[in-house]
């Protein structure tokens, strides 16, 4: 069974865009994931297609009207429809690789893009949306977050990387960041590939490459550091 995407948008015409190309574009030629868009508009009602009006209790911008986004999402994800029901929001929970991995595993998802000041909270609760964010910044609109999250999990789709083992090895995976990486030219602008990497060592490059990764972890960002250390038991 593919992965199967329903993305819920005022504006359709911006997907696939990037994941149309590269590794995703052709799993998706190939059949490994599908995608599909709901115009939110169509299922206004109103000869102006509103899909927006003034929030209650007063203030600046507009809210996303319960009534029209349930009838997308009903008609986009009928009840028996295993795949989780997905809000982008800056203040859903932050999206982190275990999430992403977790969706890879499954059937496929259901986006809702929001826009303007948000989404009345009633759809929200009535539709069991998941709220998600891909960080702590405020976009135009749920579109863009909704690209990174799909190629976040497509590519972990079987047959999409050539080497299966990359993504068990990169950041988050184990939950440090990733070492560093080196290639050829052996000096490049007179710095050199650290020798232990070219001495055909692997249990020493293994132990390098974890020295590595704890060490940039350690420096960059202190709550995985914190967690990681928790994990292995240690204080």
């Amino acid at each position: 069974m593919s992965f199967h995407a329903t993305v819920l948008t005022l504006y359709p015409e911006m997907f696939p865009g990037p994941l149309n190309l590269s590794l995703a574009g052709r799993a998706r030629t190939a059949g490994v994931w599908s995608l599909d868009t709901v115009q939110i508009r169509d299922f206004a009602h109103d000869r102006h297609r509103s899909v927006d009006d003034t929030p209650a209790g007063g203030g600046a911008g507009m809210v996303m009207r319960p009534d029209v986004l349930a009838r997308a999402v009903d008609a986009a994800a009928p009840e028996d429809d295993p795949r989780p029901r997905i809000l982008m929001s800056p203040r859903g929970k932050p999206l982190n690789q275990a999430r992403i991995r977790a969706l890879a595993n499954g059937p496929g998802a259901i986006i809702l893009c929001g826009r303007f000041e948000g989404v009345d909270q009633r759809v929200i609760e009535t539709r069991a949306l998941e709220e998600i964010s891909i960080g702590d910044y405020i976009l135009s609109g749920g579109e863009p977050a909704a690209l990174v999250l799909l190629d976040a999990v497509v590519r972990l789709l079987p047959g999409v990387m050539g080497n299966e083992t990359s993504g068990m090895e990169e950041s988050f995976e184990s939950g440090l960041l990733e070492h560093p990486h080196y290639t050829r030219p052996q000096t490049f602008e007179g710095l050199e590939i650290p020798d232990v990497l070219t001495s055909g060592n692997h249990r020493r490059i293994a132990e390098w490459r974890l020295a590595e990764a704890e060490k940039l972890t350690r420096e960059r960002r202190p709550d995985l550091w914190s967690a990681y250390r928790k994990q292995k038991g240690q204080t």
